[in-house]
C-alpha cells in the first residue's frame, strides 16, 4: 500500500506549484471580497505566493538534478556491471540523449593510428545512425582533443568561436555538446551531442551530466580493455600451457622436476615409462626413495651442482631395477630458476641407454663381421628373410696345428693365441670390404659380392688371403715359437643363398649353398700358410696373379674331383 501511495503523489515541485496556485486563488478572492481585510495579511499571503513559486522552480531544478544523477547511478552500475562494453555503452548512449534532449549522441575511441573512431551512434529514437548520417563538427571534436576540455555552444551557428566552419554552415549544425574521455588524465576518446533543429536546447548542467557520465564510460572502456587484454593474455598462457603440455608428454627422454629438498614435482610420460612407476607414485616423493638405486651417485651430482649453479651434463650410471634388472640410464641435471635467479630446484633430463647400448654392442660386433664401408651402403629394406641368390666368391682360412697346440696350453692362454690369430684374418677380410661370416671354431668364414655388390670380389678374396698370410709372418715376430701357427686358406667362386635366417629374436645374416660347403673343402686341403684357389675363381683373376696349376683334389661330398691351384702372389 505504501507502494501505491508513493507512485500516486505527485512530485513535490507539484505539490508546492499546487499550493502557491492555491494561494494565489485565495488572494484574488480577498482582493475582490467586500469584507475588509488587513493589508498585512494579502501582502503576506503574496510574499509567500511568490517564495512558493521560487521554491516550486528550485524543486524542479533540484529533481531534475535528482533524476539525472540516479540516471547517471543507474547508467554507472550497468556500464560497470559488464566487461562486454559494446552493448552497455549503446543502452547508455540512448539514456544519455533522452537525459540531455539531445538529437544524436556519437562516443568516439582513439584506435592505433591515432585517430577517431565511432564506437556507437544513437538518436533521440534510440535508433542507430547510419554511416551517411554520421556528419559530426569535427573543428569542435579537434578542439576537445586538443585542450582536454568540454565544449558547449547553444548555437553553433551564431558562436564566434564556431560560426565560420564550413561543416557547421553546410549540416546547419545548432546545439553542440562535446566533452571528453580520459583515464589517468589520457585522452582515450569523446563523447559528442547535437540537435540540429533547435538552439540552446544545452545548458552547463548537460555538460556536467555529460562530462559525469563520460567519467564513467572512460572507466569501464579501460577496465574492458584491460579485461579484454588479460583474457587474450590468458588465451595465449593456456594455448602455450596446452602447447608445453603436449610437447612435455611427446618428448622421448624422461623429464622429472624437484624443489630444493629433492622433492618430485613434475614428470611426464617417458619418465613415468623409465622409471617404471606412474605419475601419481611419483610426484611428492623424494627422489632418493623413488630411485633409491642411483641415490649413492646422483645425489653427490646434485649436491655439485647446487653449489657451482652450473649444468651437469651426459652423467651416466649403471643400476638395478626390480623390475628390469641392469639398466644404463643417462642424466643431465639443470638448476631451476625464477625470475630473480634464484634456484628453485632442478631439472632432470632422463635417457634410457638400456637398449641403445645393447643395439651399439651389437652393432660393433656387427661391425667386427662386416666392413664399415659395406655396412653403409647395406638397404635393410632389401635384406628379406626368405633370401637372395647370387655370385659370390667364398673364402675359409684355418688356423693349421691348433688341435696340438690346445692340447698343451691353459685355456686363457690358448683364446688369447686364437683371438690374435682370428682377428688378423677377420681384419684382412674387412680392409678388403668383405663380409665375416662366422668363426667356426679356429676357422674363418668370409665372403665377398654381397650385400653390396663388388665387380673385383674374387681378387678381393685372394689379396686378403695374401694379407692373412703377411699377418701371421709380423705375428711371429711377437709369439713364443710353439705358438707360431699357420693359416691354411680355399677360395672358390660359385652360388649361393644369402639372406636372414633365424627368428625375429635370433637372427644370422648368411650364406648357403654347395659353394660354401665347395670352398671349405678346399681349404682342408691345403697346407699351412698355402692359398688354394678354385678353378672357377681362377679363371676370373687369372690375368692378376701367379699360381702353381695343381692336380685335382678329392673333396667330400663332391663326385667329381675339384681343380686347384696354389696362389703364389700378385702380378
Amino acid at each position: 500500500m505504501a507502494e501505491e501511495k508513493n507512485k500516486n503523489e505527485a512530485p513535490l515541485k507539484d505539490q508546492i506549484l499546487s499550493l502557491s496556485r492555491q494561494i494565489g486563488r485565495a488572494c484574488t478572492t480577498i482582493k475582490t471580497t467586500t469584507t475588509e481585510v488587513p493589508r498585512n495579511i494579502t501582502d503576506e499571503l503574496s510574499r509567500l505566493e511568490g517564495q512558493l513559486y521560487k521554491m516550486s522552480r528550485s524543486a524542479s531544478a533540484f529533481e531534475d538534478e535528482h533524476d539525472n544523477m540516479v540516471a547517471l547511478t543507474n547508467i554507472s552500475q550497468m556500464v560497470n556491471s559488464s566487461l562486454e562494453v559494446d552493448e552497455v555503452l549503446r543502452i547508455a548512449m540512448d539514456t544519455v540523449v533522452k537525459m540531455i534532449n539531445a538529437e544524436r549522441g556519437f562516443l568516439m575511441l582513439r584506435d592505433d593510428d591515432n585517430t577517431m573512431t565511432i564506437r556507437t551512434a544513437r538518436n533521440w529514437e534510440q535508433e542507430s545512425i547510419d554511416s551517411k548520417e554520421t556528419a559530426t563538427s569535427h573543428t569542435i571534436i579537434n578542439r576537445v582533443i586538443e585542450s582536454g576540455k568540454g565544449i558547449l555552444t547553444t548555437n553553433a551557428q551564431e558562436d564566434p568561436r564556431f560560426g565560420g566552419q564550413e561543416s557547421i554552415i553546410a549540416h546547419n549544425m545548432r546545439s553542440i555538446l562535446c566533452v571528453p574521455l580520459k583515464v589517468k588524465n589520457e585522452l582515450i576518446g569523446v563523447i559528442y551531442a547535437d540537435n540540429r533543429i533547435r538552439s540552446g536546447i544545452f545548458t552547463e548542467a548537460s555538460r556536467n551530466v555529460l562530462s559525469t557520465f563520460g567519467n564513467q564510460v572512460a572507466i569501464a572502456i579501460e577496465n574492458a580493455r584491460l579485461f579484454t587484454s588479460l583474457r587474450h593474455t590468458l588465451e595465449e598462457v593456456t594455448e602455450l600451457k596446452n602447447l608445453m603440455d603436449n610437447i612435455f608428454a611427446s618428448i622421448a627422454s624422461g623429464v622429472i622436476t624437484t624443489d630444493v629438498q629433492n622433492q618430485i614435482t613434475l614428470c611426464n610420460k617417458a619418465a613415468e615409462a623409465i622409471i617404471g612407476q606412474s605419475a601419481p607414485e611419483i610426484i611428492g616423493h623424494r627422489l632418493d626413495k623413488i630411485i633409491p638405486s642411483i641415490a649413492q651417485d646422483l645425489l653427490p651430482q646434485l649436491a655439485t651442482m647446487r653449489e657451482t649453479n652450473e649444468d651437469i651434463v651426459d652423467f651416466e650410471i649403471n643400476h638395478n631395477l626390480n623390475e628390469r634388472g641392469a639398466v644404463d640410464w643417462r642424466l643431465n641435471l639443470s638448476p631451476l630458476k625464477d625470475f630473480n635467479e634464484t634456484t628453485q630446484g632442478v631439472a632432470i633430463v632422463l635417457d634410457d641407454l638400456t637398449e641403445r647400448k645393447a643395439l651399439e654392442a651389437q652393432r660393433q660386433l656387427f661391425e667386427r663381421m662386416v666392413s664399415p664401408a659395406v655396412i653403409q651402403q647395406i638397404d635393410p629394406n632389401s635384406l628379406h628373410m626368405d633370401g637372395k641368390r647370387s655370385r659370390i666368391t667364398v673364402l675359409f682360412a684355418d688356423i693349421r696345428g691348433f688341435t696340438s697346440f690346445s692340447e698343451k696350453q691353459s685355456p686363457e692362454k690358448l683364446v688369447s693365441v686364437l683371438n690374435r690369430y682370428l682377428a688378423a684374418a677377420a681384419e684382412a677380410v674387412l680392409d678388403e670390404e668383405g663380409t665375416v661370416d662366422k668363426f667356426l671354431g679356429d676357422a674363418v668364414m668370409a665372403w665377398y659380392n654381397a650385400p653390396v655388390p663388388q665387380s673385383d670380389h674374387t681378387l678381393r678374396a685372394v689379396r686378403t688371403a695374401l694379407a692373412i698370410r703377411s699377418a701371421i709372418e709380423e705375428l711371429y715376430l711377437e709369439l713364443p715359437l710353439e705358438a707360431q701357427l699357420g693359416f691354411g686358406v680355399g677360395i672358390h667362386y660359385g652360388e649361393a643363398v644369402l639372406g636372414l635366417i633365424g627368428t625375429e629374436k635370433k637372427l644370422e645374416y648368411t650364406a648357403i649353398g654347395d659353394s660354401i660347403n665347395t670352398a671349405k673343402r678346399i681349404q682342408e686341403n691345403s697346407r699351412k700358410n698355402q692359398i688354394l684357389i678354385s678353378d672357377d675363381a681362377y679363371k676370373r683373376v687369372k690375368k692378376y696373379i701367379y699360381v702353381d696349376k695343381l692336380d685335382t683334389i678329392k673333396v667330400k661330398g663332391k663326385s667329381q674331383p675339384v681343380k686347384v691351384y696354389e696362389v703364389l702372389g700378385l702380378r
